[in-house]
């Protein structure tokens, strides 16, 4: 099983396998389509020419990441932020988890310590948090004690509303009626 969240297979398969290229995308996972974002992992490292490295994006020349982010067609709406954010994110893996970007959750002592270090990285509120956490667990089998709890509402069993829940176009397009449904009611 892997992930369908860019619905392109190998920037899915990306994300599938490369911890850093999945927290990637879901930084830039506001403002834009879901599709696009998490496809960004892949077209970044067609633009480096390489596999994404942790210490290169930290250390990357923030002007020039910034370029890179703004090459047509523009990795977000917001290129020059979203590349200040993901070398912010980098940063933080290199000086708090070696550099390893799986660790932050593959350390975690239990949901609510894993809900709390997913919501110290740049770029993720308390929601985009939970939703994370519910990502790991329920797609990538990343369950620590708690993990539902301190996920919810989105941990929920059967639930279809966020990316977490994503795993076909069906599914998909579920989450975004629960989204509109809830938007609509909102008002």
């Amino acid at each position: 099983m892997g992930l369908h969240l860019s619905q392109i297979d190998e920037a899915d398969e990306l994300l599938t396998n490369d911890p850093l290229a999945l927290l990637i995308g879901m930084v830039l996972d506001q403002q834009i389509p879901l599709e696009r974002a998490f496809a960004a992992p892949l077209e970044l490292t067609k633009r480096l020419g390489r596999s994404l490295d942790v210490a290169e994006l930290a250390s990357f020349d923030p002007d020039e990441l910034g370029a890179v982010f703004a090459q047509v067609p523009a990795l977000h709406r917001f290129p020059g932020s979203m590349a200040k954010r993901v070398q912010a994110l980098c940063q933080l893996l290199v000086d708090q988890y070696g550099g390893d970007a799986a660790s932050v959750w593959t350390t975690a002592a239990d949901g609510k310590d894993l809900l709390r270090r997913i919501g110290k990285l740049p770029g993720f509120g308390e929601q985009k948090a939970k939703i994370f956490v519910a990502l790991l667990g329920k797609q990538l089998g990343v369950t620590p004690a708690g993990w539902r709890e301190a996920s919810a509402p989105f941990g929920e069993v059967g639930s279809l509303r966020s990316v977490a829940d994503i795993t076909s176009p069906e599914t998909r397009s579920q989450v975004r009626d629960f989204k509109k449904a809830m938007k609509a009611a909102a008002k």
